[in-house]
């Protein structure tokens, strides 16, 4: 069996669940072809990530969306019928492209069309979506190991949730920031009229003026610069190079620390190391990430994004290293390396799953849900550039290890790839403790004075700080009103 696939949401997680065996043609894959299938989707993602957010710009964040699914579809029928290596690996790409749309403008959309308090956990919503669709495909995935031909049907059944999203997304609004940049202002009255359900008619008129205001600092921006001003400002403005800094080192920290190679090799890697039903075990991982997103999607607006990093990635660290260590032992027999049909410790291999289960835990906690919410440290004339920067940056990170990960296995050793991951989350949870600020409770148009004099940190829990004594001392004057 053969892992082959990405996530990035409901669709692309059910779809990262997916095995192949030999009906491409080789009766066994070589490393090369497997990470030739593993990268072209990731390539195309960094294709589409890099366009995506210019071209939402454009066209809105809806129809952006939509062209996603359309491309989805088509790639996942594709994959159904093709015969060989190279037809599979361009059906991949084609896939890809969408991915990258959609992993770029999905927590976007979302992000506009939230209210402040709960901005956080509606990105997050979606990346619980991605879980527990990795759950149900690894579910349905183990049905279909020993049917013939069985893989065939899960990436053709991969078009049902994207055909899905695509019919619901008829009946979503467009973003209210966008519709406002287009001069549509009542029909940006109505969007906010739907997200703040419970505000007044007053509260919902002032929201739409300091969004006019907003959004007409941008269009001024947008009106005299031309888009390669506005991408060069991403560098020469230091608002936009902490916040463009920020938004690539995390997502950047996302793909280096190596989840996605385990979630693409769990099964193979598992096997290899004496489990007799791997693809059982990888819906025990895959399970643990869902339980834990959830943990995430309740506290991440509560405790905030980076409590939340600093104190789940040395988790992170613990288990990888731990994982390293097991490896060591595990294979000191086999001068170090993973040889098929060896016998292993099954109390190291015990060892390595519970290694596993940890680091995934706390990534699912924190590092998986926490860089996808780069859309609010951009300003609204930028931030369709900074959005596709950090996307294609994510999906960069995702090509150089997805397309390494099985040369550096054999290169360093099980023991010294784990360590080395270990080592690179270690550097990245510094990165956190040093340069990433609290978003949590601030607006999208607050978000940006963060940035005036530095990374922001303290400023950002400054600013923090005073919106929650101005709603006490709200609260305080109500109460007094209705006495």
């Amino acid at each position: 069996m053969q892992r082959t696939d990405q996530p990035y949401d409901a669709k692309t997680g059910y779809d990262t669940g997916v095995t192949i065996n030999g009906d491409l043609g080789p009766a066994q894959l070589s490393d090369g072809q497997k990470e030739f299938i593993t990268s072209a989707t990731t390539l195309g993602a960094l294709l589409g990530g890099l366009a995506a957010g210019a071209m939402s710009d454009w066209t809105g964040r809806r129809p952006a969306l939509g062209i996603a699914d359309i491309i989805f579809v088509g790639g996942a029928l594709g994959q159904a019928v093709c015969h060989t290596v190279w037809s599979m690996i361009g059906c991949r790409f084609l896939i890809g492209i969408g991915v990258g749309v959609a992993s770029c403008i999905a927590p976007l959309y979302i992000q506009e069309l939230s209210p402040t308090r709960m901005r956080g956990r509606m990105v997050v919503l979606n990346v619980v979506m991605i879980t527990f669709g990795q759950v149900v495909a690894y579910g349905i995935d183990a049905g279909f190991a020993n049917v013939s031909g069985g893989w065939r049907w899960m990436v053709g059944l991969g078009t049902v949730p994207a055909g899905i999203q695509l019919i619901c997304l008829a009946f979503l609004p467009e973003s209210p920031r966008i519709l406002i940049r287009k001069g549509n202002i009542e029909a940006a009255h109505r969007v906010l009229e739907r997200v703040y359900s419970e505000a007044t008619a007053e509260q919902i008129d002032l929201q739409l003026q300091v969004l006019r205001a907003s959004v007409q600092q941008s269009i001024d921006i947008a009106n005299s610069t031309t888009f390669f001003e506005r991408f060069n400002s991403m560098i020469t403005v230091p608002v936009n190079r902490r916040a463009l800094i920020i938004g690539c080192g995390m997502q950047a920290y996302q793909q280096l620390c190596g989840f996605n190679t385990l979630m693409y090799y769990s099964a193979s890697l598992f096997q290899e190391i004496g489990f007799n039903q791997p693809t059982a075990v990888g819906l025990i991982i895959s399970g643990t990430n869902f339980i834990f997103t959830l943990f995430a999607l309740k506290y991440i607006d509560i405790v905030g994004r980076r409590k939340i990093m600093v104190f789940s990635a040395p988790g992170m660290v613990f288990g990888l290293t731990l994982a390293s260590i097991a490896f060591h032992y595990m294979t000191l027999h086999t001068g170090g390396d993973l040889v098929n049909g060896a016998s292993y410790s099954r109390t190291w291999s015990a060892i390595v799953l519970l290694s596993m289960i940890i680091f995934v835990a706390s990534y699912a906690t924190g590092l998986g849900n926490v860089p996808w919410q780069q859309g609010e440290l951009f300003g609204l004339e930028v931030r369709g550039i900074g959005t596709s920067l950090s996307t294609a940056t994510n999906w960069a990170g995702n090509l150089l290890i997805g397309s390494t990960y099985l040369s550096l296995m054999a290169k360093i050793t099980p023991a010294g790839a784990f360590g080395f991951y270990a080592g690179l989350c270690l550097l990245g949870w510094l990165f956190c403790l040093f340069c990433f600020p609290e978003t949590a409770g601030l607006s999208l148009e607050e978000v940006q004075s963060v940035f005036q004099d530095g990374f922001g940190i303290r400023e950002s829990q400054r600013m923090r700080n005073k919106k929650r004594e101005m709603k006490m001392q709200q609260e305080i004057q109500a109460g007094r009103g209705d006495a």
